[in-house]
This record gives structure tokens, sequence and C-alpha cells, in this order.
């Protein structure tokens, strides 16, 4: 699959107005979203663009309120005060504001994970088998249901918070109680084993995939943010098999009502080499471990081109 995309549609920053570079919040990726919004805001402010940070929701409404704000590039991660599940993009099109990012049905549909799973597999879309844990669920039965080993995660965390990988049936109860800490329904999963893989979308086009290695055995929460071993090889595929995960990333990506810019994350079974969707993150990181950066600059996007053809994206008058 061929990467283009078209030249810019503005070279004068000034075309943005006041931009604000919205990130933090109170969700538990709240760290992710400041280290992602400062490289965001930099990146911009050496284009000339005239962007400020803002820490959260009701601080963006102050802003908005005093006329401070013509568009928003909307950098927080994950839901209850993050900027990723519907309701930020609810206010800011009830208020005309144009925002970056999918909207209010892209946003709310992929933060829950079980909803998103129940979407792709109606339209055959490939993703593991899975089992929705209501509140006083029998675990045991549940992974019985699927098979040991299985994944364990709360349906609306994103940065593998709340995750578990579990091989026995001993350790279903711990796995239950950390995820069970966070708010929501819980999710357990079919742990695919293989290539941990994931495609970055700009606009209608799929970026090269990348392969994730840790060093450790999981790309966890401290490999994504912390280690500067784990190794990301892009493209993370050759031939038919990277033509065909690009296909899919952008099927799953279309399928959850996503617009603008995403990430999909994808696995590949080592027996079978068969991929299965994950999920469709809609404010991806941005931070100097993230992945839509790296697979960009892939096909020769740097990072400031990337931040300014996102926010050009507001400019399309999809929302606000």
């Amino acid at each position: 699959m061929t990467t283009k995309f078209p030249p810019l549609k503005v070279t004068d920053p000034t075309a943005f107005g006041r931009v604000a570079v919205l990130m933090g919040g109170t969700s538990s990726e709240r760290e992710v979203s400041l280290d992602s919004g400062r490289n965001v805001l930099e990146a911009l402010q050496a284009r000339g663009v005239n962007a400020f940070a803002v820490d959260g929701i009701p601080a963006l409404i102050d802003a908005i309120q005093a006329k401070h704000v013509d568009r928003v590039f909307n950098i927080l991660h994950g839901h209850a005060g993050g900027g990723e599940d519907g309701v930020l993009q609810g206010l800011l099109e009830a208020l005309g504001v144009p925002y970056t990012g999918s909207d209010v049905l892209g946003s709310a549909l992929s933060m829950d994970k079980i909803r998103t799973k129940q979407v792709w597999l109606s339209l055959g879309l490939p993703t593991p088998r899975y089992v929705r844990l209501a509140k006083g669920s029998d675990v045991h039965a549940a992974a019985r249901e699927l098979g040991l080993p299985v994944i364990v995660k709360p349906a609306a965390e994103g940065s593998s918070v709340g995750v578990s990988r579990v091989y026995a049936d001993a350790d279903l109860d711990d796995a239950v109680e950390l995820a069970a800490r966070y708010p929501g329904e819980l999710l357990m999963e079919q742990l695919i084993e293989g290539d941990e893989l994931t495609v970055g979308i700009l606009g209608d086009v799929a970026l090269p995939s990348i392969r994730i290695v840790p060093k450790g055995q999981w790309y966890d929460y401290h490999a994504k943010y912390v280690a500067e071993d784990t190794q990301y090889l892009c493209p993370g595929l050759e031939g038919e098999a990277e033509d065909e995960i690009q296909r899919i990333s952008l099927a799953a990506f279309e399928a959850a009502g996503c617009s603008g810019w995403s990430r999909v994350d994808v696995m590949r079974d080592r027996n079978s080499g068969k991929f299965y969707l994950l999920e469709v993150n809609t404010a991806p990181g941005m931070t100097s471990h993230s992945l839509v950066p790296k697979a960009a600059r892939q096909v020769g996007i740097a990072f400031e081109e990337l931040c300014w053809r996102i926010l050009e994206q507001t400019l399309e008058g999809a929302h606000g």
C-alpha cells in the first residue's frame, strides 16, 4: 500500500488563529498527556503558530468564554477528565469550536473496547474473542470459556493501565482486582501470542506499521514510556502482510466512526500469521517514545509537520 500525502493546505500560521493545546486533565493518563502536550506545543510554536497550553477541560472552558480560543489541538488522553471519550468533543461542537481528532461518536465508541469489538465483529473484522465481565461475574467460568491464557483489563483505559496477562487460574482474582481499581466495565480477552504491531492513521491514509520489540516479555507501561531499550521496527512487515495490516487498520478506524488521526493496535498470531485488532486510540501519544511520530518520519513527515497536518484538519469544517 503506497503512502501518499497531499501538499499542505496552508503555509501561513496565522490561518489557525489562537490554538489551545489541551493537555493534562484528570484521567489516569495525565502525565503522558502533559508530556505529549509539551511536545506538540513546542512544535506548533516553532512553526509560528499562536499556540498556548491549557491544562484540563475546566480551564479550556474558561479560555473559550474569555474568547481566547479559535481552535483546539486535543492531546488529552483517556476518559474521566481525559479528552478521548466524546464528552469534550460534544462540548466543543456545542460551542462551535473546531478541534483535532475524532468526533463524539468516534471518540466515545473507541474509548469503549467492548462496544468497539462488537462493531468490528459485526463487520467481519478480526479481533480476539472476549467476555464482558459485569460486576459479580464468575471470572473463572469466563476464563474456562475463552481458555487460558487471557488478558484482563478495564474496558475504557489506555496506556496499558490496569492490564494483566493471566496464565493460571489462581492468578485471575488478582488480575480482576487490579482492573477493578478503574471505573467502568472489565474485559477478559483471549491472549494472542505473537508480534505486537501498531498502525498510525493520518487523514484517510494508513502509515507504515511498527513492530514493537520490548526488552521484557510485554509492551507494558514501563516499556511504552520509560524504558530506552524497546525496539521499534518500521515498517514492521513487508509485502502482502504490510498491505493487509494497513488495510484492516484503516477499515477498523472507519468502522469505529473515527476521523482525523488515530493509532490502531494489532496483534499477529505467531503460529497462524493472522491479525487481530485490539483497539483504536483517537488521541495517540506524542511523547519521545510514541509511535505515530515514528511512523510519520518513515514517510518523510517530521514531528513539526505532523502536528501542523493534524491541526490543518480543523480547517476542513468537520467539527465545530
